[in-house]
Formats: structure tokens, sequence, C-alpha cells
């Protein structure tokens, strides 16, 4: 998106306005939540309109992006509880807001890539169109920043539903994630992608230990801090498109999609310190550094990600998504059935110590799950529920 140098200072001032809004808000029901009340969407919209009397900066942002952070803050804590919101930070957190009302914005097309829309506030912002714009109805516009650019995420209505059947309806795939390779299907296949270089890697440390030697907010450490957050927006990029590729590829091929229930948030938890009883003051090993490690490798692979990756292509495409148990389906024989971990003698290969059947690690998990999701979507009466 390009904005000129007075809408990014505007829309700076909207982000920093809804940021203030929310945190307000939040703090606002938590009090009533210490105090067992509650507090929901319609009374702070009406007392949002009374805080714009003293205060005079509120009024700076368009009163639909306010009235939407509300609305955003409300499901979030109706879904995750009051106290389980986080907090907006200014160093931390990304300027972004939403223009509600799509009926109030102007799109035009450009050329066969450019593309322009008017924005309450805003004026008229020439914007990338990802996709062909023909009759589509705008819902709403999302503006977010990522390192120094802003981004526009258009909500549209292109009136396709999901379809009745898939295009392949006896076709079915079981999906095992790793930290080495990030997809192994049970067809055998293995979709795995490089996304640093070596030598950005290198770059990655040298960036991190110069700005451990910087003064905090100093010049030079946010400079560094900046080249950092390019460097590493590149590899999320790449994470993001190698997870959308892969979802389609699997989504289109196979109208069954078999994937583990894997917490992925618990997983990457940190180690928590154990007290020695014996030495107050210090702690027994815990593993955290090889903790550390696990979590670095399951993150870089984009397991979250890639699930939501499938969940969105799969209402165009007509799939189902099936999760099953990740207990023993790494330990398991896939031609036998026998559970032992002895059998898994490395990352890479699996040898059966029953039936002797040998393959490569993750398409035997993969197989295993497969298996598992039939079984589920089968009932006793062998039938389909």
């Amino acid at each position: 998106m390009v904005l000129t140098t007075e809408q990014a200072v505007f829309a700076e001032q909207v982000g920093a306005v809804c940021r203030a809004v929310w945190n307000t808000g939040l703090e606002q029901r938590r009090e009533y939540r210490r105090r067992d009340g509650w507090m929901n969407y319609n009374e702070q919209a009406h007392e949002l309109v009374e805080a714009k009397r003293d205060h005079v900066w509120l009024t700076e942002a368009p009163s639909h992006c306010l009235q939407q952070t509300l609305r955003d803050l409300d499901e979030a804590c109706r879904r995750h509880g009051t106290f389980g919101v986080r907090w907006r930070s200014a160093r931390r957190w990304s300027p972004s807001f939403r223009f509600p009302e799509g009926s109030k914005m102007l799109v035009e097309k450009l050329n066969r890539r450019k593309a322009q829309i008017k924005l309450p506030k805003l004026g008229w912002v020439r914007f990338r169109a990802s996709r062909q714009l023909g009759g589509e109805t705008v819902r709403s516009a999302t503006l977010a920043k990522d390192g120094q650019h802003w981004y526009i995420s258009l909500l549209v209505d292109d009136g396709k539903t999901t379809p009745d059947a898939h295009a392949a309806p006896d076709t079915a795939v079981g999906v095992d994630r790793g930290v080495v390779v990030a997809v192994a299907t049970s067809a055998g296949d293995l979709l795995d992608q490089v996304f640093t270089t070596p030598g950005e890697r290198r770059r990655a440390l040298r960036l991190q230990r110069k700005m451990a030697r910087a003064a905090n907010r100093s010049a030079s450490r946010n400079k560094t801090r900046q080249r950092y957050g390019r460097l590493r927006g590149r590899e999320a990029h790449r994470r993001q498109d190698f997870c959308q590729k892969t979802a389609r590829q699997l989504a289109e091929k196979n109208a069954v999609v078999v994937l583990e229930q894997l917490a992925t948030r618990n997983m990457t938890r940190r180690a928590k310190p154990v007290a020695d009883p014996e030495a107050p003051g210090q702690y027994l090993p815990n593993g955290a550094s090889a903790k550390s490690g696990l979590n670095q490798a399951i993150l870089s692979k984009g397991w979250f990600r890639f699930e939501l990756a499938l969940q969105s292509v799969s209402r165009y495409t007509g799939t189902e998504i099936v999760k099953v148990p990740a207990a023993y389906t790494s330990q398991r024989c896939s031609e036998c059935g026998h559970v032992d971990p002895r059998s898994r003698e490395s990352q890479a290969v699996y040898r059966c110590t029953t039936c002797t059947h040998s393959e490569h690690t993750d398409v035997n998990a993969a197989k295993n799950i497969l298996a598992a999701g039939r079984a589920d979507r089968i009932n006793a009466c062998g039938v389909q529920p």
C-alpha cells in the first residue's frame, strides 16, 4: 500500500488512539470483574461518546474504527476471558485498525496490478491487488503496519460457497507435521522449504549481539532493531507462502485431510524452573536450553499457520479437516500395528521390531494418522456419522 507522508502520519495517530481505547477498555473490564461485575460493548460504546467531549484527541480517529476496536475487545474477552486478553504495548504491538463499513468505500481498478480505494478521513489510497477485482462487495478494510510498510486487507463477499462434494470424493491423506520436515503425507511426500539462508542466520545473530550491546531506547538500538525486524519479516513471509501453497495443494487433491490434534501453544512454552530444596536460591537442571531449541524448531515450521491455511482453503474446495489424537502415532507400525519406542531408530528411520517393516518415520506416522482419521469417521454400524 502506498501512503503519502500525511496519510502515514494520520494512520499512526489512528493506530495509537485505537491502542489507547483498547487498553482503557480492558482495564475497565478488569476492574469490573474484580468487583464481580461485567462491562459489555454497549456500555463502553456509550461512554466512548461521552469521553470525546473531555478528550479532543479521541475525535482525531474515525468513530467506526474506535467502535470496531471495542467490538474486537468484547469478542476477545468473551473468548479468552477478561484476564486472558493481552495489553497492546506501544513498543511491541504493530499499529492496526479496521474500517467496518464497506458500503462507504469506493474501489477503482487502475491497471492489471494496481487499484485504489477511498477510505473515510484518509482519502484515496493506492495498493497492489493480489486478486482480480470484478463485482465483489467490500465488507471491511483493515490497515496494519509491518515493519516500515503499511498493508491493507479487504474483506469481500465474492459470492462463492462451499461445494456440497469435493472434486475427488474418494481421496484422503494423512499429514504429519515435524521439526525437520515440515509436512509429511501418507502418500510418501516430504514437503519442506528452507526459510532462512546460512548468511541470513549469521546476519541475524550479529544483529542480536549488536542490540545487546546498544543502550536501551537509543537511536542505534532502534536502527538495529528495524534491520533485524526486516530480516525476520522476510522469513515469516516465506513461511506463510509455503503454508498457503502446501495447504492448497493438499486440499485440492484430497476430500479428507487428517491432522494430529496438537496444542502448539502449550508445546512451545518455556520450561519452568525447578528450585533446589537443598540449596535455597538455586535451581536444578531442567533442560531449558534443549526445550528452547525444540520450541524454536517447532515455531520455525509454522504448524499452526499451516492448519489455519488448510481450514481457510477448505471452504472453497469442500475438503473435510479431521483431527485425531497424536499419541503413539510415531511409535506404531503402519503395517502390523505394533507399538514399540525402539522401532524408531532415529528421526528419519523407522524399523518395526516385530515385522521388520522399514520406512521414513514421518511417513509412517502420517499413515497411522490417516488410519485413525478413517476410524473416527466410521461408526459401529460401518457407516459415516
